[in-house]
């Protein structure tokens, strides 16, 4: 009988993803192991693997769809004696709308005075868009938008469940005069009306400059809505150290001296991922996770390290941090950098982790704040070290010096324990010999 190929669910808290490329086309025969497809997830494009083996009989969703939901048919693969043609007449389950960029558009339950049997129609005509009293079905983003153009969606065909119209059937539709409930012009400009917080973003209005408009990848939303997020919800709170680095960057010359031979290099970040590591298994306070009315407290100090990738940045996880020596840390930091820049992390590579770092130095950036990775609760901002003017036992020297901001989430974290723990930073990246006893 014919297979049917579902969006697969790639990491356990994937609800929809994106069809970025068929690999296929209908009429190949594919057996188990071949590429099938590019599904592109809130953080890596990742391929989809055939499981069987017979003829792609026929693809139900283009690629480049965004937010298909997990479980909805893709494709249709048929095997040797069964009928290609009673596979194409299955019906193709309905592929949910491209959703905003902070939130996924909401889906309205049938209401009482909607009955059953239209939500299981297919898509309609016009004349069966209207409910019971003629409410017209649509949902709010295709709403939103039909007012801020001025179309009336009385001439427009739906084709969401049950006839709704959604945001793909407005285009092309003709602009007319404002719909029977006009939008405020400052809420149409973005501005906070009615809508519940946190609203998503409006159009960018448009005002005559040369431009381009690049549409959102899903890594993009996620980092947006993520981070506004946390930024909303963790109270944040800010703590700076000046540190030393001097002998540990003598440490990293004699470690590299020795282990040349064996082909590692110890980047200064390797051995800031171990620092702080061991400085969280020191002070367990700040290993831990807000959980509302639970506090998570980590026995182990997973460090999720950002590394910026065309298009986003991705925080692959060197776990048990503390517990592997640096020359580990090297060699598995460099093979997740290079899967990630390709785009092939897996997802217990990236999610995860119990607490973050982020370094600019490289990039010459002296001082920033970080915003905390949720569910998280802190992250170490890393800047540039320097030649700075120093007191060096009681005398002023020139010293190679950076700056460190740890962002503490203060539901989860006190004040004090945030300050310990930068004291034992500073004091392990001063004093590095602890780091490899």
């Amino acid at each position: 009988m014919p297979i049917e190929l579902k969006m697969p669910a790639l990491s356990p808290t994937m609800e929809e993803g994106t069809l970025a490329k068929w690999l296929v086309k209908e009429g190949d025969e594919v057996k188990s192991g071949d590429l099938l497809a590019e599904i592109e997830t809130d953080k890596a494009t990742m391929e989809f693997e055939a499981v069987d083996e017979g003829v792609v009989s026929q693809i139900l969703v283009a690629e480049g769809t965004d937010g298909v939901k997990v479980g909805t048919v893709i494709a249709v693969i048929t095997g040797e004696g069964d009928d290609a043609g009673s596979a194409k007449a299955a019906p193709a389950p309905a592929v949910a709308p491209t959703p905003e960029p902070v939130r996924a558009e909401p889906v309205e339950a049938p209401s009482s005075s909607s009955p059953a049997a239209a939500v299981k129609d297919g898509p309609s005509t016009s004349s069966g868009q209207t409910e019971k009293g003629d409410r017209i079905k649509a949902s709010p983003l295709a709403k939103r938008l039909a007012a801020e153009r001025g179309i009336d969606l009385k001439g427009v065909t739906g084709t969401g469940p049950g006839g709704r119209i959604v945001k793909a059937d407005l285009e092309g539709a003709p602009a007319g005069a404002a719909a029977s409930a006009p939008v405020a012009p400052a809420q149409a400009a973005g501005a906070v009306g009615t809508a519940p917080a946190p609203a998503p973003a409006g159009p960018i209005p448009d005002f005559g400059i040369p431009h381009e408009d690049e549409k959102l990848s899903g890594m993009r939303k996620t980092i947006a809505r993520r981070l506004t997020q946390s930024m909303q919800e963790a109270p944040h709170i800010y703590l700076t150290v000046d540190i030393r680095l001097d002998a540990l960057l003598k440490l990293r010359g004699e470690l590299n001296a020795s282990l040349e031979s064996r082909g590692v290099k110890l980047s200064v970040n390797d051995m800031l991922i171990k620092a702080l590591a061991v400085a969280l298994e020191r002070v367990p306070a700040c290993n831990v996770s807000f959980g509302g009315d639970v506090m998570r407290k980590y026995s182990r100090a997973d460090i999720s390290v950002a590394v910026s990738i065309p298009g986003g940045l991705i925080t692959p996880i060197i776990t048990d941090a503390g517990g592997k020596s640096m020359s580990k840390i090297s060699t598995e930091m460099a093979e997740l950098a290079a899967k990630a820049k390709e785009g092939k992390l897996q997802p217990h590579e990236y999610q995860g982790g119990t607490a973050s770092i982020s370094n600019m130095g490289m990039m010459g950036i002296k001082q920033f704040t970080a915003v905390i990775n949720p569910p998280q609760a802190m992250i170490m901002a890393i800047g540039a070290g320097e030649k700075r003017p120093y007191i060096v036992d009681d005398a002023l020297a020139i010293a190679t010096v950076m700056s460190a901001t740890g962002s503490f989430d203060h539901r989860a974290i006190d004040g004090a324990d945030g300050a310990l723990l930068m004291k034992t930073f500073k004091e392990l990246v001063e004093n590095p010999l602890g780091l490899v006893a």
